[in-house]
């Protein structure tokens, strides 16, 4: 049925007020033809000239839509829903940054458009800008809040008055307890403390108040993805996409989670289809270079990695991904690419950074060291001041350790926890060979790789209980105080939450080299789980973790003082373990490995009470996705090039053996 034009048609305010009510209605054809007929007559007017763009991006029409919307801005460019539309057209096929343009046109024009401050903040994640996302989405809650008393909180909370603005939304939901936009604010709240657990629930009866409010649930896909609940962070993303199909930002994000959980038969696809589908992106491209470096496809890694840097030269973080692969050479063109970005002014902190570590690789394997260890030490100052990282707190906490965590402490939890033998943990520094002997041990037909897990790191600082960082942690005092029943829960949780990293082995491997300081709690929660302490050279482990540039974490590597002191530290962690649980941890020694592998190997299968299998000397030959610096030297045969690495570098270093102190007499240099 036609929409007819002849009253409608000849009061313009009126057809026009019907033309976009037929296409907020979904009447996208309806609302076309009427806006066309109104265009016979009136050929500038602008809102009908939206409503047929609108209606074109409807059908499915986006390059239509697009010239239309692009034509209309320049005709009418302080009209801000024309410019929200182009924002939301632009992003539909994926050109992020002209989307972000025109939202923050719109935006500017009518700072009261929610629907534009929400996309926008779904495109900064996608261009992994968490603090413009934040703003974002701040305003988004902004803009459409009408209660006094939540913009009020919402202000507190921009201002930084966490507690004030806490305490005004408490009190308001108290007196509105079914206030979706009050209880997604405290969520939000809780995200900003780190208070996940409570963000998770409180995003949870959002939903279940308001199951359409796509805003919280993105919210909520976030934060169980911060909490490694992968699943259900997935569940999240194909709901909001069953909503919205075929949306780049929602896309973007399931392929991230695939990635995440392990699942690369799924996630390679993904990336797959938003290269072939979207125009390409640097940040994509590195990601699916990522992927491909993951599953052991080196050469097609190396292409994406060459195509990001093509797309955008000055990206620093692509070119340290080609020297992260460790086996890769750079050509004299490319050194000199790398040296003439830094030079340029528009080069940013973040990108020096890159830069530094990807030439301090690509000189060292010219043999230039002392031009090699100048980039590797600016890299690591710059690096040391972005993490403020402090020698002293490590002390603290491995003295904390043992006070805590004596001989008395396990009597008293024998027979205790959770009783499956699952797990095999690999513990120590980074850089330390963890790699190398977790991809000996997947070879074994009983278990399982998996990678460094972030689970026995969150039921820790959930028993810390602070909820900032000025606050004292509970842990490990709180130990002393966990009833049978909690042990055996913890257990059941660390259990259960691994099962998504894992295949259907009987055994995995948890190779997060942190946990060296969690010991007495895996043994308290899992007592019957295997631990292996990958132990290398004093010289060599700092040195190499000097070398590294880590995507997160491990902020003590950042500085050969730093270097030293956590060694010093780990050592006396890993001897306190040796004296109050003797035989727990089974001690392979790298360099050992390198040596003599089957002797070490069979060490290895004995403590973990497996059979010997001839596959686990074919280690390099197990096809597996490994996700560590490491992944392209353990699908070689062992080689000791490695071992005397540092030594190169040994000029430079007494910095290093200072801060190593009497350890250095337990590993005297030759």
């Amino acid at each position: 049925m036609n929409a007819k034009p002849d009253a409608s048609t000849r009061d313009i305010k009126t057809a026009v007020k019907h033309a976009m009510g037929l296409l907020s209605k979904g009447e996208s054809k309806l609302a076309r033809e009427q806006a066309e007929q109104i265009l016979r007559h009136y050929p500038d007017e602008v809102n009908s000239l939206l409503v047929v763009a609108v209606a074109i991006r409807d059908q499915g029409h986006n390059a239509q839509a697009l010239q239309r919307l692009q034509a209309l801005v320049k005709r009418a460019p302080d009209f801000a829903l024309a410019q929200q539309e182009l924002g939301f057209a632009y992003a539909e096929v994926g050109q992020v940054m002209a989307a972000i343009e025109a939202l923050q046109s719109a935006v500017a024009i009518e700072p009261k458009l929610p629907a534009s401050w929400k996309l926008m903040g779904e495109l900064f994640l996608v261009d992994e800008d968490e603090d413009s996302a934040n703003e974002a989405f701040y305003q988004c809650m902004l803009a459409s809040s009408v209660e006094p008393d939540l913009i009020h909180a919402l202000k507190l909370f921009k201002a930084g008055k966490i507690g004030k603005a806490e305490q005004l939304c408490r009190q308001f939901l108290y007196e509105n307890p079914t206030n979706v936009s009050a209880i997604r604010l405290l969520a939000v709240i809780g995200i900003k403390v780190g208070v996940l657990d409570d963000a998770e629930n409180l995003l949870e009866r959002c939903l279940e108040l308001q199951p359409e409010f796509s805003l919280a649930r993105l919210n909520y896909a976030q934060v169980l993805e911060k909490r490694e609940k992968l699943d259900l962070a997935l569940v999240q993303v194909e709901r909001l996409l069953a909503a919205e199909p075929g949306k780049f930002t929602l896309l973007v994000l399931r392929a991230a989670i695939l990635h995440n959980m392990g699942d690369f038969e799924r996630a390679l696809p993904c990336y797959e289809y938003l290269l072939a589908h979207f125009p390409p992106r640097a940040k994509l491209t590195m990601v699916y270079g990522h992927v491909l470096k993951t599953i052991g496809q080196q050469q097609q890694a190396i292409a994406a990695y060459r195509q990001t840097i093509d797309l955008l030269p000055g990206y620093g973080d692509a070119w340290w991904s080609l020297a992260n692969l460790k086996t890769f050479r750079f050509e004299d063109a490319d050194i000199e690419a790398m040296r003439e970005e830094i030079g340029k002014s528009t080069c940013t902190r973040v990108d020096y950074l890159h830069f530094c570590f990807a030439l301090g690789k690509a000189l060292e394997d010219r043999k230039q060291y002392d031009e090699s260890f100048q980039f590797y030490q600016l890299g690591n100052s710059i690096q040391a001041k972005r993490s403020g990282y402090k020698a002293d707190n490590t002390e603290k906490n491995v003295q904390r350790q043992k006070a805590v965590c004596g001989k008395e402490l396990f009597s008293a939890a024998e027979g205790q926890g959770y009783q499956a033998p699952d797990p095999i943990f690999i513990v120590g520094l980074p850089r330390s060979g963890s790699t190398l002997l977790e991809q000996i041990l997947a070879s074994h037909s009983q278990v399982d790789g998996t990678k460094e897990l972030a689970f026995i790191l969150a039921i820790v600082r959930r028993l810390g209980g602070h909820k900032k960082k000025s606050e004292l942690s509970h842990y490990p005092e709180v130990l002393t105080e966990l009833s049978a029943s909690q042990l055996n829960d913890l257990g059941q949780e660390y259990i259960d939450r691994s099962r998504i990293q894992r295949g259907a082995a009987p055994f995995f491997v948890d190779k997060m080299p942190n946990n060296y300081l969690h010991v007495g709690l895996i043994h308290l929660i899992l007592p019957n789980a295997k631990i292996i302490d990958a132990r290398r050279h004093p010289m060599a482990s700092c040195f190499s973790g000097f070398t590294q540039l880590f995507a997160r974490g491990q902020s003590f590597t950042y500085g050969l003082s730093n270097m030293g002191r956590y060694y010093r530290d780990y050592v006396d962690m890993m001897d306190h373990w040796d004296r109050v649980l003797p035989g727990k941890v089974l001690r392979v020694q790298y360099e050992e490995v390198v040596v003599d592998t089957e002797t070490q190997l069979r060490r290895m299968l004995d403590h973990c009470e497996l059979p010997f299998e001839a596959s686990c000397l074919d280690f390099h030959q197990t096809e597996r996705p490994v996700r560590t610096a490491s992944s392209e030297q353990v699908r070689q045969p062992i080689y000791s090039g490695a071992l005397e690495h540092w030594r190169n570098f040994e000029a430079h270093l007494d910095e290093l053996k200072d801060s190593l102190g009497p350890v250095l007499d337990r590993y005297p240099i030759n």
